[in-house]
């Protein structure tokens, strides 16, 4: 998966890109279809500082994208909400998808009742 990360009056350290890397890992195992994750890490001074940092990752995969947003006072905190979010997402997803073919069958094996065979 390719990773684009981009900063708003952030520094980027090992430390922030490690723990990045390693929430990105986590939402591979659920998705490996992904193709590129884009996470926007942003300071704003202005806000209230339990809202200071901000965190977006939008992940790219077949169909529609995947996006989620945080503010937090700590940004590995929002980083940690994000991935979560985004998990959500990819379970929600899965799931559909199980049950639109469950559904699919259980019309078949309805239909095959019906006609007696």
């Amino acid at each position: 998966m390719k990773l684009i990360i981009s900063l708003h009056n952030v520094t980027l350290t090992k430390a922030i890109e490690d723990h990045i890397l390693a929430r990105l890992d986590k939402l591979e195992h659920f998705d490996r279809w992904a193709i590129d994750a884009r996470v926007t890490l942003e300071h704003d001074h202005t806000r209230v500082p339990a809202k200071a940092f901000s965190c977006s990752m939008r992940l790219s995969v077949r169909g529609p994208d995947l996006f989620a947003e945080d503010r937090e006072e700590d940004l590995y905190a929002a980083i940690d909400l994000v991935t979560k979010k985004i998990e959500q997402q990819i379970r929600k997803r899965h799931n559909k998808t199980k049950a639109r073919k469950h559904k699919v069958a259980s019309r078949n094996k309805q239909s095959l009742k019906e006609r007696g065979l």
